[in-house]
């Protein structure tokens, strides 16, 4: 049931309609001191931005956040901070991961094709050089030795490499939803002050008590004043005129 929901998420993640604040293209550009962090201290890092997507409230803390099917079993409810030094410590693939999906869901973040095409090739080249060193034991050739220990070298420099411009992404998203780009831009969504719609009531000028909707203004008192508007006498005094109609008119 949970691997099921695990891969319903999935499918849905790929209807978001949000991107990214920075690709994995432009981590390094956009804040090269915090990638240079995440590659040497990648589980300290780690630690620190699944503390921060959680609000820094540890109560809220499940293994691998809840997308894996140990997750509510390792007894993080009693110590989650140890829980989540094991965790990015023995399993640092899943702790970048899950802290992933866990943006992703909250912020409904789409993954650019690039940005698959680029943890995909990690992932491929992570494969290949398994394969190679697999062969190199079963065929014992020196050759195919060094060629999979190279491959194997080149995919963990990819692989630490993907991972910190990975976290520094998470890193810059989070600065975004915590305001720390300045206040929102022209497109943001007004505030509910300055919101219109046709359907809105038009409020009453200022004075009047609140009425609900659809109940017009009350009058002000002793208005309209009696006898108003005044009412002629009809028909009027002396018509009509004397002598009317003439002589001689017909009938």
């Amino acid at each position: 049931m949970a691997s099921q929901d695990n891969l319903n998420k999935m499918q849905l993640r790929q209807n978001y309609r949000n991107f990214w604040h920075t690709d994995l293209m432009s981590t390094i550009q956009a804040d090269f001191p915090y990638c240079c962090l995440a590659f040497w201290c990648g589980p300290c890092v780690s630690y620190m931005l699944r503390k921060r997507a959680l609000y820094n409230d540890m109560s809220r803390y499940v293994c691998c956040a809840g997308y894996l099917p140990c997750s509510g079993r390792c007894g993080e409810s009693r110590c989650p901070e140890f829980c989540l030094c094991t965790e990015v410590l023995l399993c640092f693939g899943n702790s970048v991961a899950s802290t992933r999906f866990l943006l992703q869901d909250e912020f409904n973040i789409q993954t650019t094709q690039c940005d698959n095409c680029i943890i995909g090739f990690m992932f491929c080249l992570q494969q290949i050089a398994c394969i190679f060193s697999i062969v190199a034991m079963i065929v014992g050739s020196q050759e195919i030795q060094e060629a999979s220990q190279i491959l194997s070298c080149l995919s963990d420099c990819v692989y630490l490499t993907v991972c910190a411009c990975m976290q520094t992404q998470h890193k810059i998203e989070m600065d975004k939803r915590d305001g720390k780009f300045g206040p929102p831009s022209a497109m943001a969504v007004p505030p509910i002050q300055t919101m219109s719609r046709i359907d809105q009531p038009t409020p009453p000028p200022v004075g009047y008590p609140a009425q609900p909707y659809g109940y017009p203004p009350p009058q002000p008192q002793g208005y309209p004043p009696a006898g108003y508007p005044p009412q002629p006498a009809y028909p009027p005094a002396g018509y009509p005129p004397a002598g009317y109609p003439p002589a001689g008119y017909p009938k």
